[in-house]
């Protein structure tokens, strides 16, 4: 069975995210009240509403890094994930992780990338040249 996931989570500032969502990631904006906006989140919706983020600690162990957790994210086809991974570099995005391959060579070889959003939100971005590699052992 396959359907489309949705999150909501609270952010700061609807203009901040709107151009962080919509402009940095590429994120289609959909519908909006003055509390909160939707977005086409690579497939997925996501809703940010006006408010406290979640609090995270760096709990999570990606190869030598200590990641947020939680975190939210998506994977991408490899070449949209250079696309994109090269569209944050360009717009001076603080990596908690930046951008890099594990498990060269390896099943289930992939890239991936942690960054904020501008209120904080943890987000990781992975990269795979073959979907059926995803859950690979």
């Amino acid at each position: 069975m396959r359907s489309l996931f949705h999150l909501a989570y609270h952010v700061t500032d609807l203009d901040g995210a709107r151009r962080f969502y919509g402009g940095t990631l590429g994120c289609e904006e959909g519908r909006s009240t003055d509390t909160w906006v939707d977005f086409d989140f690579f497939g997925h919706q996501i809703s940010l509403h006006l408010g406290k983020p979640f609090e995270t600690t760096n709990t999570g162990k990606v190869g030598d890094h200590m990641v947020p957790m939680p975190h939210l994210g998506v994977i991408l086809p490899l070449e949209d994930w250079h696309v994109l991974a090269g569209r944050l570099k360009q717009a001076d995005v603080d990596f908690v992780m930046p951008p890099v391959v594990r498990f060269k060579g390896e099943p289930g070889e992939q890239w991936t990338m942690f960054f904020r959003d501008p209120s904080g939100n943890p987000i990781e971005v992975k990269g795979f040249a073959d979907f059926a590699s995803v859950y690979a052992k």
